[in-house]
């Protein structure tokens, strides 16, 4: 288990955008990481209504879950280490990762009933990454019910560093600002519409 202070600024970018802060860093493909990230809540969506985000972390031979908790600056991140093996019995029962013990006793300190965790949503991500002197840069490209798009997210070590620092960085790259929504709301929003779609044909 490990805890740790998230403050990150992020902004969306277009293809062209995304490929040319790409070949800015001398990224190759060979230095991206493919991770899946399967999103948990509620059916009442406690998590939330609490500001909460709670995610199980696929990469090619180990997995990860964190649960993130609002602070007075940034998110907690609260991270437990799984096996591969335990996520696809997660899968398969349908149900968060049991093994997960530290977020479940979090969890269990807040009322939240292991047992009425469900998938709520499924995101697939190649991800660059790099330390730049700003921080720590990631350069996304993200596919999720049937959606597709890419983002760039700069993890800050320190609250001095604002939004307007941000934007200001990204005017080095002639990028405009895009707030946006994280990930676990745009792949829920993206699998709210798909069932729509399926419940009504029309």
């Amino acid at each position: 288990m490990r805890e740790e202070i998230e403050i990150e600024f992020k902004s969306m970018l277009t293809q062209s955008e995304y490929e040319h802060v790409f070949r800015f860093y001398q990224l190759s493909p060979s230095q991206t990481i493919k991770q899946t990230n399967l999103y948990y809540d509620t059916v009442d969506w406690q998590l939330k209504e609490n500001h909460m985000g709670l995610r199980i972390r696929q990469f090619d031979k180990h997995a990860e879950a964190t649960l993130k908790v609002p602070q007075a600056v940034g998110l907690l991140e609260v991270t437990d280490s799984l096996t591969t093996e335990q996520v696809e019995v997660a899968l398969t029962k349908h149900r968060f990762a049991f093994d997960a013990k530290e977020i479940l006793q979090r969890l269990d300190l807040l009322n939240i009933n292991f047992n009425e965790l469900r998938l709520i949503g499924k995101l697939t991500t190649q991800r660059g990454e790099l330390n730049i002197p700003e921080g720590k840069l990631a350069l996304d490209e993200s596919w999720y019910s049937g959606q597709h798009d890419f983002e760039l997210e700069l993890e800050v070590p320190n609250e001095q560093f604002s939004l307007q620092d941000f934007k200001q960085f990204l005017h080095k790259f002639d990028l405009p600002y895009r707030a946006t929504q994280n990930k676990i709301a745009r792949a829920v929003a993206a699998q709210q519409q798909l069932d729509d779609r399926k419940e009504d044909p029309r």
